[in-house]
């Protein structure tokens, strides 16, 4: 039988249900993947920005804004962005109270994909959006993350002629780009990491194979400890292999000091979750964490829960790491947000 306890939320007296294996949270008011997802507040608001729907069509492509409060357990509708169309692997990061959405992809009839530089930027007490200053290298599919809560760091993603090693280092602040150190590992889209402790960890994705159009999953592992006094140099080291095999479209992000990974599949795939041959891919049930302070991988689960792929970041919340929609094993698009284990 299912044990039931209450949880009270910093700052809240916010009362949940929480089952012994995993905490009652509502389901989106949509089904959404490769959506781009951050929190404020300390964790106590999530967002969920775009994404394609069940369709997986190109007219399926929202630019809806939904917000869970977890104060009072429920979802809101925030503004939705402005632009032409929604996109699809956007990268979303929290940064002074506001919300930065950064690049992504757009979807045609014919089925063709179109890169775009926008960078927007939400300030949820006015319901307000306005636009920031374009990556200089428009991306999709980039790994992202803050430091300070000032810098922004995009790393590597897709651009118009291809997978890139670019470090972009966007200053909150001053509403101005750098370029970083680029990585020295091969070019890749679609691999996870996230910045924790003053250090850029990342893993996987999707490289070129020769000089063709074709992919594979990259097996290689990077840190990139940032200078102190200089945001955009990175000193980058090889990681040793995680656990687990390579993988593309892993869901992760920064808890504390660790870096967070879950899912993802073996074989790269587009937003339908097809592979090359377009057959349907499995998506892996590990979660492993990198420690950037112990400087080691550790298996969280090797069987987690209601694992994902291509949801766009794995939060950090009062109430554990949280997960908002994506596609799951069955390569369906869900609505469901989940909580992973921490240990």
């Amino acid at each position: 039988m299912k044990k039931l306890a209450a949880c009270f939320l910093p700052g809240t007296c916010a009362l949940f249900l929480l089952a012994a294996d995993q905490p009652k949270i509502p389901p989106m008011p949509a089904a959404v993947s490769s959506n781009a997802v951050a929190t404020l507040h300390g964790g106590l608001e999530v967002y969920s920005f775009m994404g394609i729907g069940p369709k997986k069509t190109w007219d399926d492509v929202t630019n809806q804004v939904y917000i869970l409060h977890l104060s009072s357990a429920k979802w809101s509708d925030g503004r939705p962005v402005p632009g032409v169309g929604g996109r699809l692997g956007a990268s979303a990061v929290g940064v002074k109270g506001q919300i930065f959405l950064f690049g992504g992809y757009l979807l045609d009839g014919q089925g063709g994909e179109f890169t775009v530089p926008d960078v927007n930027a939400y300030v949820p007490q006015e319901r307000r959006w306005y636009r920031a200053e374009d990556i200089p290298v428009a991306v999709d599919s980039a790994v992202i993350g803050v430091n300070h809560d000032r810098y922004v760091y995009l790393v590597g993603g897709r651009s118009k002629s291809g997978p890139i090693n670019h470090v972009q280092v966007y200053d909150a602040e001053k509403n101005t780009w750098s370029q970083g150190t680029p990585f020295p590992g091969t070019p890749v889209f679609g691999h996870a990491g996230g910045v924790a402790d003053d250090a850029i960890v990342f893993v996987d994705g999707a490289k070129k194979t020769g000089s063709g159009t074709s992919y594979v999953a990259s097996d290689e592992c990077w840190i990139g400890k940032i200078d102190h006094k200089d945001p955009t140099k990175v000193a980058w080291s090889k990681l040793p292999p995680h656990p687990g095999g390579a993988r593309f479209g892993i869901v992760s992000g920064e808890i504390g000091r660790r870096i967070f990974f879950s899912g993802g599949s073996a074989s790269p795939h587009n937003f339908k979750g097809l592979d090359a041959e377009g057959k349907p891919v499995e998506v892996s049930t590990v979660t492993f964490a990198f420690d950037v302070h112990g400087n080691r991988w550790e298996t969280i689960t090797e069987d987690t829960y209601d694992v994902r792929s291509d949801s766009r970041g794995i939060v950090s919340t009062p109430i554990g790491p949280m997960v908002v929609g994506g596609l799951v094993k069955n390569t369906a698009v869900t609505a469901r947000a989940m909580v992973l284990p921490k240990r």
